[in-house]
């Protein structure tokens, strides 16, 4: 597989913290192409390249499965990570400034992965996740350790209205002192949304404060959906 057109300057720091910071999300519309796409959605089969499946129900996570890529990573996999995670560290490091953190994340993905390794995180984290007609994901959120990168990617594999009905992606904002905001990210196949792990800062009256986030997948009606989600630390 090769992560042909994929580089860091198709991705724009400064216009992806301005919806992130308007919304609480961002798209990266179209980045990867249907022959890639396809690519990774056969490779959920392939049992030598991961090394964990996850049956969701047996858990309370929801319905439906997810498998988590063993290292080596598949090269288009481990590309995607590397070229986004630079231009998403850039927005890390503002957020964690303007919310009183150090703001000391490298800018090359290997270095923030050896600080991981250095901390007992050093399981791969990147998965593929399948759903079928009835199956959902619960609001969660994916931290795996003390060290957490604060934004996520995921990749939709296939296509609404064609290959699956429903599964709608969600997001839910708890924000202090008032009423939860949701979120539906419409995405077509080969879209990427980049949203926050954990929470995200917001500007009040008094300064900045955290705001906690959650997302989801909301139930299949039909079909079969699969989704590459592209988490930037690893695990314990």
């Amino acid at each position: 597989m090769e992560a042909h057109d994929i580089s860091p300057t198709r991705v724009d720091a400064t216009q992806l913290s301005k919806q992130l910071d308007m919304r609480g999300w961002a798209s990266l519309p179209s980045l990867l192409d249907e022959n890639q796409c396809a690519d990774l959605r056969a490779l959920y089969d392939e049992d030598g390249a991961f090394r964990s499946t996850i049956v969701m129900a047996r858990h309370g996570f929801g319905s439906g499965e997810y498998r988590y890529f063993a290292y080596p990573l598949p090269p288009l996999v481990a590309r995607l990570r590397a070229w986004l995670y630079p231009p998403l560290a850039e927005i890390a490091n503002r957020w964690a400034a303007v919310l009183g953190a150090p703001a000391d994340f490298p800018p090359a993905h290997e270095d923030y992965l050896a600080r991981c390794r250095e901390a007992g995180q050093g399981r791969p984290t990147p998965l593929l996740l399948r759903y079928r007609a009835g199956d959902y994901n619960a609001l969660h959120q994916d931290v795996y350790g003390d060290l957490v990168f604060p934004l996520q990617v995921a990749i939709l594999l296939s296509e609404q209205g064609e290959d699956f009905d429903g599964g709608e992606f969600l997001l839910v904002e708890q924000r202090p002192r008032m009423q939860s905001r949701g979120s539906v990210v419409p995405l077509r196949r080969g879209d990427a949304v980049v949203f926050p792990v954990r929470h995200r800062p917001v500007r009040g009256t008094r300064g900045f404060y955290r705001t906690a986030m959650r997302h989801g997948v909301s139930e299949l009606r039909s079909g079969e959906r699969l989704t590459l989600g592209l988490i930037f630390h690893d695990a314990r």
